[in-house]
């Protein structure tokens, strides 16, 4: 009893001094706002009175709450990070700064997977700023031409550093569409062609510089030993992606098996890796996924350092409606779709999701997207563009592709793997 006759007083004394700072705030807002002195305040913004108020607001509530709740005192650790300056612990203030720029940008944890979501339109229902209705695009043939100091494409020369392309001249030869390399040089017409933008990020002029990109020469040298080491890696974030018959085993690892079979038919030194890095403990998380692959994948390039090109093979995801199709060769061929990750947001970079290949990555797809469109028309759907990295940093010549989707076949999207595999060649060894 003796202990609660003294504690009374004292909850008394903090009520009171609640109800006096209540009175100091409220009394201070309303003359703030005119209520009190109308002629000192009648020349103010409104938006600004408005906005003393609800800090004055938050602060008695605040105040209110640490009366009946005070915050702990810090740990002799928490008070030592606090005053930490600059240098003592960079990875506690990368943490910081990750911890931060997820809390601002939490709309990509929502699209950071490589996915569509294309409706029965060609729609992206992810918020694309161009999609590709048909799902088709024509593109351009440039092997065996050169651009002369004017600019226009000529037939015989080759771009300073690349390989040669086809002319673009006549366009005869070439199944698809061609185009002068001045057409692809207007920013508004190469975006508006050949890439879709997801509202995750942003493709300035400064990065979408076709002759730039056209200009990296992505040739590798032919291996003839069959022991050779391995030049291309075919890996599979999402190894359990299947299709709309697809039966057991029939599923975008076993398609990666033929493109793998393909390729080395080629000449190519493949190491396919079949590994599964979107099940732990027996369950599905695609969400870490590319985390768990991160690791593999670098054990792989760490072991192997002669792997050049690294190929993540996915399906889309599509709406139900939906049919990524065409014919090749007089075959019902999966539509497939390059992507990049171009680790920024709207706003600006990722720092710690850096890819200093990101340059090389925009220009490898772009070739294979040019080579596909020449040779075979309708046989890919528009670069797709997003903000994360989705392990695209580790080699210059990284590629994402999505082959069909869970609404196609299984042969289907294994027959796109031949017309991949010839381009992938093109591309590879220059011609």
């Amino acid at each position: 009893m003796k202990n609660g006759r003294i504690r009374f007083p004292l909850v008394r004394k903090q009520i009171l001094r609640i109800m006096l700072a209540a009175a100091v705030c409220l009394t201070a807002a309303k003359a703030w706002s005119g209520g009190l002195f109308p002629s000192l305040t009648m020349g103010l913004e409104m938006p600004k009175l408005q906005n003393v108020v609800w800090d004055a607001g938050e602060l008695l509530l605040r105040h209110i709450w640490n009366q009946f709740y005070p915050e702990p005192p810090q740990s002799g650790w928490e008070r030592n990070l606090a005053k930490l300056d600059g240098e003592s612990d960079p990875a506690y203030r990368a943490a910081k700064a990750a911890e931060t720029f997820w809390k601002e940008h939490e709309y990509l944890a929502l699209y950071g997977n490589e996915e569509t979501k294309l409706d029965g339109n060609g729609t992206d229902r992810e918020g694309m700023n161009e999609s590709n209705t048909d799902g088709a695009e024509t593109g351009v043939g440039l092997s065996g031409a050169g651009v002369d100091s004017s600019g226009a494409v000529s037939q015989g020369t080759a771009v300073s550093g690349a390989p040669s392309f086809p002319a673009a001249a006549s366009g005869a030869g070439f199944p698809g569409q061609t185009y002068q390399l001045a057409q692809l040089e207007d920013y508004d017409f190469l975006m508006k062609h050949f890439y879709s933008v997801h509202t995750s990020t942003t493709a300035g002029r400064d990065l979408m510089d076709a002759r730039k990109l056209l200009s990296r020469n992505f040739q590798l040298e032919l291996e003839t030993e069959s022991s050779a080491a391995p030049q291309i890696l075919i890996y599979h974030t999402h190894s359990q992606e299947a299709f709309a018959d697809s039966k057991e085993g029939e599923n975008i690892v076993a398609v990666g098996d033929y493109l793998a079979e393909l390729l080395t038919q080629k000449g190519f030194s493949v190491y396919h890796d079949r590994s599964v890095y979107d099940v732990r403990d027996g369950k599905l998380d695609r969400n870490r996924a590319y985390t768990y692959a991160l690791e593999g994948i670098s054990r792989i390039l760490e072991e192997n350092p002669s792997i050049q090109v690294v190929i993540d093979l996915h399906r889309d995801g599509v709406s139900e409606k939906t049919r990524l199709v065409t014919e090749v060769n007089g075959k019902s061929t999966a539509q497939i779709m390059f992507f990049n990750g171009l680790s920024q947001t709207p706003e600006g970079p990722i720092p710690y999701l850096e890819n200093p290949n990101r340059e090389d990555n925009l220009a490898f797809s772009l070739q294979l997207q040019l080579k596909a469109a020449a040779y075979y028309p309708g046989f890919t759907r528009k670069i797709y563009l997003k903000g994360l990295r989705y392990n695209m940093h580790l080699r210059p010549r990284s590629c994402l592709i999505e082959a069909g989707a869970q609404t196609n076949t299984y042969e289907e999207v294994k027959n796109a793997m031949e017309p991949l595999a010839e381009v992938f060649t093109m591309v590879l060894r220059g011609n």
